[in-house]
């Protein structure tokens, strides 16, 4: 029997087998309420009030979610958190910027200010994939200190604290792509904080949205006038288009509308303090599991850097991940095969607010199942 052909027992399957880490689940009740809408929405003008109505809502919405403190601001533009690494290189950093480096996306980041001309050389904290490091080191002349809440590609989250002993006027930039929506923040220790919907937010890619402090406004203010910076990378052309309750240039509606249903959901459950206990739960589920099963273990050796909105799990290497990630595919559970250039045998598991905690532990149901049968 092959590892295709293995048929995991209806009973012990999740109810929604969808566990990406981006795009990951989106939740039915989205989809119906943009169905809904009909010819309402998709297909009208992103200038228009229908479509501005949902930009605010999303805004307003996160503002709800965080709290916001005093004089910070939702700021959006097209193209995802990638591409707020180019805004941030244009306008954000001065001169030069202190990285924590520790998994792909952490690391790109580094690269990209690396390549500026205009910037210095930056200074870079490396960290082996499933390890991060544990603080920064200031130095004169770094004006902004970037890092991610969570690295997507291992698992690994971090605290949000400023450092001390930085220049004065220095600023926090924190990629939260992954850890938004999921994972608790003070935003007062940041100066942007920057993610895409497709992963805690429920939706689809393509938009970027920052939470921007008085000092990262003003910063931008000051810098942009004394580089070319193109429009589209513009952050003061996306703070004023954002205030407007619109893009620069035309968005993608359907992801606007998915987020703010995912949103409003989050809000009416209990907000954010409830989002982050119940990826906990499913975070308590699945290291649980990988504590107490003989084949497996947590990718991330020290438990408080463990994510609980993505979690990496190391398989034995008498068993292939790759079979199992096959036969849970062929039963309907997707999207767990661990991130391309981690470089570990084992899987790696979306754990967001829409993902349901009892599917997380279906989940640990089936792998065992498989295994059971795969391996020889």
């Amino acid at each position: 029997m092959t590892d295709a052909a293995l048929t995991i027992p209806a009973d012990l399957l999740p109810g929604d087998g969808r566990f990406g880490s981006g795009p990951t689940k989106v939740r039915p009740e989205q989809l119906a309420a943009l169905a809904a809408t009909g010819t309402t929405y998709l297909g009208t003008s992103h200038r228009q009030e229908g479509v501005r109505s949902v930009v605010r809502r999303v805004r307003d919405g996160i503002a709800t979610l965080y709290g916001l403190p005093d004089g910070y601001e939702v700021i959006l533009g097209n193209g995802g958190a990638t591409i707020f690494w180019d805004i941030a290189t244009l306008c954000l950093i001065e001169r030069r910027s202190q990285h924590m480096a520790f998994g792909e996306f952490s690391s790109k980041f580094a690269k990209a200010t690396a390549a500026a001309p205009h910037l210095e050389e930056p200074s870079v904290l490396k960290a082996d994939y499933g390890q991060a490091p544990d603080a920064f080191d200031p130095a004169p002349g770094i004006d902004a200190y970037c890092l991610p809440h969570n690295e997507t590609s291992t698992g690994v989250m971090t605290r949000i604290e400023r450092p001390a002993g930085t220049d004065a006027g220095a600023l926090m930039l924190v990629d939260a792509t992954s850890a938004a929506g999921g994972l608790p923040v003070d935003l007062t220790q940041t100066d942007a904080y920057y993610f895409a919907p497709q992963k805690g937010f429920a939706s689809d890619g393509g938009l970027f949205f920052a939470i921007l402090s008085p000092a990262a406004i003003e910063r931008s203010a000051r810098l942009i006038p004394q580089r070319w910076v193109p429009a589209t990378l513009d952050l003061g052309i996306h703070i004023e288009q954002s205030r407007l309750e619109q893009t620069y240039n035309t968005p993608a509606l359907a992801t606007l509308f998915l987020m703010a249903e995912q949103i409003d959901w989050m809000n009416a459950q209990g907000g954010l303090a409830w989002a982050a206990e119940r990826t906990g739960e499913s975070a308590r589920i699945l290291y649980t599991w990988a504590d107490k099963a003989p084949y497996a273990e947590a990718f991330v050796t020290d438990p408080a850097k463990r994510s609980t909105v993505v979690g990496t799990i190391r398989l034995d290497d008498s068993i292939e991940a790759a079979t199992v990630v096959k036969a849970l595919k062929a039963n309907g559970i997707v999207d767990v095969a661990a991130y391309r250039a981690a470089g570990y045998n084992g899987l790696r598991v979306g754990m967001f607010p829409a993902i349901e905690p009892a599917d997380v532990e279906a989940l640990t149901a089936c792998i065992d199942w498989v295994v059971e049968r795969t391996t020889h």
